[in-house]
């Protein structure tokens, strides 16, 4: 919800189709295993088997394909603005990253079809180390990869909670719920010269 936009109405309605669940019990066993998924507990085949078993009934491995293609469709409405933002940082020569809580069959789909993904300096996938925001393990990876220490990152996120994680880590943090407000809050921090690099940044100065 910060790189991505809100899920797609469309592509739920296709995973209501597939399970043929009405909207409260699939909405029940989709999240009741969801962070296990994203922490990587689980596989996209167990995790859709546990969501079939809870709801009652069974999938067919066709079933699954067309599911794990509709969660990836789900999470896939992306956020211009924010977008745009990264791509000047990059081209100034501020390293950039990803840190998200993300499914191993949601990584693939996703970096599948968005290779601006690969623009990033580093990536922090939840599933690959078997930890998910908001533990601090996981951001002090991210500032690993990285290269920098936590105080020099901002850290971008829509939930409170995984902003104050970072914060109790040492990063700064700001909450992600509108882009004017995003802006709003930078021009507060008086970090917006961040939003106005052209691409003709120092690298060498590329921290916050």
């Amino acid at each position: 919800m910060v790189l991505s936009a809100p899920p797609d109405p469309a592509a739920w309605a296709r995973i209501r189709a597939v399970t043929g669940l009405d909207e409260d019990i699939l909405h029940r066993e989709y999240w009741a295993h969801r962070h296990a998924y994203d922490r990587g507990d689980l596989s996209a085949e167990t995790y859709w088997h546990k969501v079939s078993i809870g709801a009652g009934i069974i999938i067919t491995p066709t079933q699954l394909t067309q599911l794990i293609a509709a969660d990836v469709d789900f999470w896939s409405t992306l956020n211009p603005p924010i977008l745009e933002w990264v791509e000047r940082l990059q081209r100034a020569g501020i390293r950039t990253g990803i840190l998200s809580n993300m499914p191993d069959a949601m990584e693939v789909g996703l970096r599948a079809r968005h290779p601006w993904i690969e623009t990033f300096d580093h990536h922090t996938w939840s599933h690959a180390l078997h930890l998910a925001k908001p533990e601090p393990a996981i951001y002090l990876h991210a500032a690993e990869g990285l290269r920098t220490p936590p105080a020099n990152i901002l850290f971008i996120d829509d939930r409170t909670e995984n902003i104050t994680a970072a914060l109790v880590v040492g990063m700064q943090a700001i909450h992600y719920t509108t882009h004017p407000a995003f802006e709003r809050e930078m021009h507060v921090r008086q970090l917006d010269y961040l939003l106005q690099v052209d691409g003709h940044t120092d690298s060498q100065n590329g921290k916050l």
